[in-house]
């Protein structure tokens, strides 16, 4: 894992708000010991879960988003270091790893302008570049027996996660997206609103199931392509069930599980689907976080949900004064997660 910036104790301890009484997740997370062997210490840490974070927005860019993901890492890992160490949820469950090195990738490509196609060319190639990292990255957690939770970034890096996923598990995964947006556009280059096309593409993703597709947001041909597919690839949309209430957000969860669920399957959050949130295609209109951190905890509760990705949170696109809430919700729904796979073992 040679692009990996591991995450350092003193790291910890920087981000980690200290108060007599009180204990942190940030004074109870691991993390890899000084001249360790990642990957070995993988295979030996107690944690059940691995944080890994990747502050890009080359996949956002290359697919006319705004720039901005890229801050998410940095955010969560100062809120998620200063939630309460407790018994609903604890600190030394997570070994916090690192995050990407993408610095001079995404320093090559910052003057980039994706209306020209040979500048768009090479910022899917940067992309490309990202996908092997985090592929490698993923396979090597999970096949450690630990369960990935992936953040920042965007959407592109749902490509890694499915294909590092099914390479240490032997075989193509599920999936489930809780997304505006069906991120299952042509093989144009690799950008944020593909990556699950080119998983299915290339035997990685087996079956797809997106909850809460925006109608107005989405292209005929898409959901035509959605539609020839239909025994492998599935959705329902925002409207038809928060709009004209045609159909139950408890039973559409169900429906969708019953899909996915004779096999592993990773779970996909996007934050654009929330309204309010700084993204790159921030809405007004959308489910309520209430209802994210339901999805999660009802698709959680399996031992085949075998990763957990949050992406396209960008707080540098929010209010300064209040950029550190994105990090904030993340924790949330990092600890929603948590629970209630620590559920399944009762």
């Amino acid at each position: 894992m040679e692009k990996l910036i591991p995450f350092t104790v003193h790291d910890l301890a920087r981000v980690t708000n200290f108060r007599s009484g009180e204990v942190k997740f940030g004074e109870k997370m691991q993390t890899i010991p000084k001249g360790a062997d990642a990957t070995e210490y993988l295979k030996t840490s107690d944690a059940k879960f691995v944080l890994f974070g990747i502050p890009e927005d080359i996949g956002v860019r290359a697919n006319y988003g705004r720039p901005g993901a890229a801050s998410a890492w940095e955010s969560t890992i100062k809120s998620i270091a200063n939630i309460q160490h407790n018994r609903f949820s604890k600190g030394n469950q997570i070994l916090v790893l690192g995050h990407l090195d993408v610095a001079e990738d995404m320093k090559e490509v910052e003057n980039l302008d994706f209306n020209i196609i040979e500048e768009r060319k090479q910022l899917s190639k940067a992309v490309e570049k990202i996908d092997k990292e985090v592929s490698h990255i993923i396979f090597n957690i999970v096949k450690a027996g630990k369960i990935p939770i992936i953040i920042g970034g965007g959407h592109n890096n749902a490509y890694g996660n499915i294909k590092g996923t099914a390479l240490a598990k032997g075989k193509a995964i599920n999936a489930v997206n809780f997304d505006a947006h069906s991120d299952f556009r042509i093989l144009e280059g690799r950008h944020s609103g593909n990556g699950f096309s080119y998983a299915y593409e290339e035997g990685f993703l087996k079956k797809y199931f997106v909850f809460g597709l925006h109608e107005s947001y989405t292209s005929k041909s898409v959901l035509h392509e959605i539609k020839k597919l239909e025994d492998r690839v599935r959705i329902n949309t925002y409207d038809e069930i928060n709009i004209r209430r045609e159909k139950d957000f408890r039973l559409e969860m169900e429906r969708a599980y019953s899909f996915i669920r004779n096999d592993f399957y990773g779970i996909e959050i996007d934050l654009d689907s929330i309204p309010g949130i700084p993204s790159s295609a921030m809405t007004l209109s959308g489910f309520s976080v209430e209802e994210v951190r339901q999805f999660i905890h009802f698709f959680s509760q399996d031992p085949n949900a075998c990763y957990l990705h949050i992406c396209e949170g960008a707080p540098d696109l929010g209010d300064s004064k209040n950029s550190h809430l994105v990090g904030k919700l993340i924790g949330y729904l990092v600890t929603d997660f948590m629970k209630a796979k620590s559920e399944i073992e009762k």
